[in-house]
């Protein structure tokens, strides 16, 4: 199995003038530093790929043992062409990917990992405007995911897996959503026109977070010097 991290953005909402990625949680530790030390406990760093954009050398230089793609227009492209990127210099191996600014409880990785098909990792709970949404048919699979789902059973957390099997059309997909679309567009995509199954993984009460404004920063912060993660 790889494992890609995608960390090309700025941290702008945050009001930083570095990679989102290197926003600090606790002490010196960084949500990149806290994503790494996760997921190497389930993928060998040399499986880990991470696609940088914004400032790439101070990403690159915190954690130089890791394989790096640079996504150069990263500015003008969104999660869907920088995963792409990345897809494009991994074998046929099971991809784990997840967005460069969720903070999450490491067993939510088994729950992934163990799963018989493609899968998103989800939370059952009322979702905004901004959080990408989900719900699912009559057999339980995802049926329709985006900021736009209504009704929508809850939020897909930015932890993914694809199945070997179905990484190449994956890869296609990718390949023909617009350059601004989110990733979940080839997801949504794959499920409504090639009648592939990605399947629900229900957090079941861990920790995930994502990182998108000052308040939320706060938050994880708080819930970490909490539980001592």
């Amino acid at each position: 199995m790889k494992a890609v991290i995608l960390a090309a953005g700025v941290g702008s909402r945050l009001g930083m003038s570095i990679p989102k990625a290197l926003a600090v949680l606790a002490g010196e530790k960084t949500i990149f530093d806290y994503q790494v030390d996760k997921i190497s406990k389930f993928v060998p760093t040399d499986g880990i790929f991470v696609v940088v954009g914004y400032k790439k050398e101070m990403l690159v230089e915190r954690h130089p043992q890791l394989r790096y793609i640079y996504n150069e227009v990263y500015a003008e492209t969104n999660t869907g062409k920088s995963l792409l990127k990345a897809l494009n210099k991994i074998g046929n191996d099971d991809v784990l990917w997840l967005n460069g600014d969720v903070i999450f409880d490491e067993q939510v990785i088994p729950k992934l990992i163990t799963a018989q098909d493609s899968c998103v990792l989800v939370d059952n709970k009322k979702c905004g405007a901004e959080e990408v949404k989900y719900n699912t048919d009559s057999e339980g699979y995802i049926k329709n995911i985006s900021k736009k789902v209504f009704p929508a059973m809850g939020e897909a957390l930015g932890i993914n897996l694809v199945k070997r099997k179905q990484l190449a059309l994956f890869k296609r997909h990718l390949a023909l959503i617009d350059s601004q679309d989110y990733f979940e567009k080839a997801i949504e995509n794959m499920i409504k026109q090639e009648n592939i199954k990605f399947l629900p993984v229900n957090v079941d009460g861990l920790f995930c977070h994502e990182i998108d404004f000052p308040e939320d920063l706060e938050y994880v912060r708080k819930q970490l010097l909490k539980d001592n993660r």
